[in-house]
Formats: C-alpha cells, sequence, structure tokens
C-alpha cells in the first residue's frame, strides 16, 4: 500500500526515499572508470564511488557499470546515492496542539517548519519524535519504527491538521482509508494572481520532473492520477488593465487524490503558484505583493491544510476538525486585502 514516489504530501509514506541522483558527462576516455569519476564528482572520495559502481549504482548513458577498473568511455554518466538509513527516532518534549485524542488515534494541528518524520537533513524535532514523548510505549512500532503512527504527512513548511495512529487496528484502518482516498481535506492557499475560471476541477497526471528529480510535475504520459478541486475565496489588488487578473487570492483546494505536493503542482499548472513557494512559484509576484510577503517575513508557501474529515477506523464515528490559517497567513491576507 505504499507509494514509493511521495515525498511530503498526504499519504502513506514511503518504504525507503528515492536516491539522489548526480550527474556528469565525461568526454576524455582513458582513465580508469573510478578515477575518472572521482574527477567528475569531487564530493565523492574514490573509495565511495567504488562501493557505489560495485552496487550497481552508476550508469552511463543508462547502462549499469559494475567495474571500477575499466577504462571510462564518453558519454553521460549518472551516479544514484542511496538515502541514508534512518536511525530510530527518539522521544523529544515538544508542544503539541492536540485537537482530538483517544486510545487509538490523536488528531494535531501541525505547525509550519515541523516535519512529519525524521529524514535525511531533519534528524530531529519532527512530529514522531514530539508524538513518542506524548504518547509514550503506546506509539511504538506501529506502522514501523522509522515513522511510528505516521499515516500521512504534510510538507514540513505546510501547516494543518494531521491524524496518527496509536494502535494497529486504528493504523490499518487510517492506512485503508487513505489509500482509497475516503477523507475530506481542504487546504487554504494564498496564491500569486487566481486560477482561471474561478472555480473548477484540476485533474492531471503528476509525478517526477524529467528535468528536475527533486521536484515533481504534470506530465503528459507516466506518473499518477491527480486530482483536485478549488474555487477561489477571495482576490486582492487592482488587476493591471492588460491582463484583468487580481494580483493575488485565497484558494481553497479539496483534494480527491493524496500525490506529492499535488495543491502545490496543480495551482502552479494553473499559472497561480502559492506565495512563499520557493519550489514551484515559478515567476514574480506583483511588487506590493512582494512587499506584503516581505513585511510578514512569509518564508515557506503559503498552504494550510484547514479541514481532515474521516470515518474513526474503530468507533465507526465520523469525525471532522477545522483549523484556521496560522498568522503568518492571516496577516498577509490582511495586508493583501488593503492593497
Amino acid at each position: 500500500m505504499s507509494d514509493p514516489d511521495l515525498i511530503d504530501d498526504e499519504d502513506l509514506p514511503p518504504a525507503a526515499a528515492p536516491a539522489d541522483l548526480l550527474e556528469a558527462r565525461i568526454d576524455a576516455p582513458g582513465l580508469r572508470l573510478d578515477k575518472a569519476l572521482a574527477d567528475a564528482f569531487p564530493t565523492l572520495s574514490r573509495a565511495r564511488l567504488q562501493a557505489l559502481i560495485a552496487a550497481g549504482a552508476v550508469s552511463r548513458d543508462g547502462l549499469s557499470l559494475t567495474v571500477g577498473s575499466a577504462k571510462a568511455q564518453p558519454g553521460l554518466y549518472v551516479v544514484a546515492l542511496p538515502p541514508v538509513a534512518p536511525a530510530t527516532p527518539q522521544p523529544e518534549a515538544i508542544p503539541l496542539t492536540v485537537l482530538y485524542e483517544d486510545a487509538d488515534l490523536i488528531v494535531i494541528d501541525k505547525p509550519a517548519g515541523m516535519a512529519a518524520h525524521p529524514a535525511p537533513g531533519t534528524p530531529n524535532g519532527t512530529l514522531v519524535n514530539a508524538l513518542l514523548a506524548h504518547c509514550g510505549d503506546s506509539l511504538s512500532g506501529i506502522g514501523g519504527v522509522a515513522r511510528p503512527g505516521i499515516v500521512h504527512r504534510l510538507d514540513k513548511d505546510t501547516s494543518g491538521v494531521m491524524v496518527a495512529a496509536k494502535t494497529d487496528r486504528a493504523h490499518a484502518g487510517l492506512s485503508a482509508l487513505f489509500a482509497t482516498h475516503d477523507i475530506e481535506r481542504t487546504y487554504i492557499a494564498l496564491t500569486r494572481g487566481a486560477p482561471s475560471p474561478s472555480k473548477g476541477r484540476i485533474e492531471t497526471r503528476i509525478g517526477r520532473s524529467t528535468a528536475d528529480r527533486k521536484k515533481m510535475a504534470v506530465l503528459k504520459a507516466g506518473g499518477r492520477e491527480a486530482i483536485t478541486d478549488y474555487v477561489v475565496q477571495a482576490t486582492f489588488g487592482q488587476p493591471p488593465k492588460t491582463s484583468g487578473a487580481p494580483l493575488a487570492a485565497r484558494v481553497a483546494c479539496t483534494l480527491h487524490t493524496g500525490r506529492t505536493h499535488q495543491i502545490r503542482v496543480h495551482l502552479s499548472s494553473k499559472g497561480s503558484p502559492i506565495l512563499g513557494d520557493a519550489t514551484y512559484g515559478s515567476g514574480s509576484p506583483a511588487a506590493s505583493v512582494r512587499a506584503a510577503v516581505a513585511e510578514v517575513g512569509l518564508t515557506r508557501q503559503a498552504l494550510h491544510a484547514a479541514v481532515l474529515g474521516f470515518v474513526h477506523p474503530v468507533t465507526g464515528e465520523l469525525l471532522r476538525f477545522e483549523t484556521a490559517p496560522p498568522a503568518d497567513m492571516v496577516r498577509l491576507e490582511t495586508l493583501l486585502s488593503d492593497l
């Protein structure tokens, strides 16, 4: 049921993170392969490259290479660096905003800046570390040692409602709900401009970008189906006469699938990327919008998971939670309203 393409957003976490891909072209043949690669990839030692070659993690023009002592040939070389094995997370006394809790599950309002679980670059200070301290031994091992209790995720810099399992029964039930998308999920985004028309459905396929493997993109072929309903709730700023489009907008997005970075990619594909999104925010907002973002000090995407509703996997009770956007988004919207 896990999806290896997921990074931060939404449904079940992956069994393993994708490898980082390094690329370099070697045009001068003749050197030993490991020596030529060490020159082409100065951040990797020769010994490290020898081990990667032996593991089949090095290719030339798509052909896997396994003999480091062979002569290098001209071509495009790709080195796939395996992800660092995660350490067992430790409990940390991090305050949580708990919206609901019983013996089987816990619902929290995750702040922006908190990752869902430890990963390379974020070894601690995560929701998992906080849950281990809050829930104690009841959470240990639920859903795996590295990500106990986690059944879905929000991007580190996305705030909002998340649910975690405290028992195996709840974990299985919640995982099934997310796998079949039987979950109510609505997000609030502040965007550059506004998607047109003001209400609609975005239905595409999303997968890893062929230009940048660290990003997701709308694909013509491959990827996975991604469906987002959206409605423009408010617009801000007088539109330039040439375009007739507002300078910014508040957009509510309802997910029908849970692909990695789905809302961020979909709104960007409509020409209205989320304000503060350094990854998918191509183009620059109007000067007045940039000034508002700078005044607030927004350094993240202005995206908040506002609504989460589901049937309790153990009791059968219908649960629905709704939280207001955090202070940075509220302040930004106030400034945008004055444009």
